[in-house]
């Protein structure tokens, strides 16, 4: 069982630079893959205790880039979504935010990214 843990790689992409995030919010908008993001910070414990739950979701929606933001080590990504408080979740279509959700609300999340998926497939069929 331990093995198995230890092969699943993370689906969730650490954004540790501004360049990083233009890259990757660059890159899924020209695949044509919608982006969540997880903004949080490694003192707010709700935050953290998202964590697993929001590398859950990634693994359930593989057509989705799920990204996280530590606000501490990309303030400007933080600033220029003008998030505040910890967490908050960004959808993205296009490269442009479409929804925000901000708490530690595991159903409405879920809820929200299965209303991302569905408006993409809607937008590509």
């Amino acid at each position: 069982m331990e093995s198995q843990e230890e092969e699943k790689k993370s689906r969730v992409v650490k954004i540790g630079s501004k360049e990083s995030w233009e890259s990757h919010v660059s890159q899924a908008t020209n695949q044509g893959s919608p982006i969540v993001v997880h903004f949080t910070a490694s003192w707010c414990m709700p935050s953290v205790a998202m964590n697993p739950f929001f590398e859950e979701l990634a693994y359930t929606y593989q057509d989705v880039l799920f990204l996280t933001v530590d606000v501490d080590d990309v303030k400007e990504v933080a600033t220029k979504y003008e998030v505040k408080a910890m967490p908050t979740f960004l959808l993205m279509k296009e490269g442009t935010q479409v929804d925000r959700l901000v708490g530690a609300n595991p159903d409405e999340i879920k809820k929200r990214i299965e209303g991302l998926v569905q408006s993409y497939q809607v937008y590509l069929a």
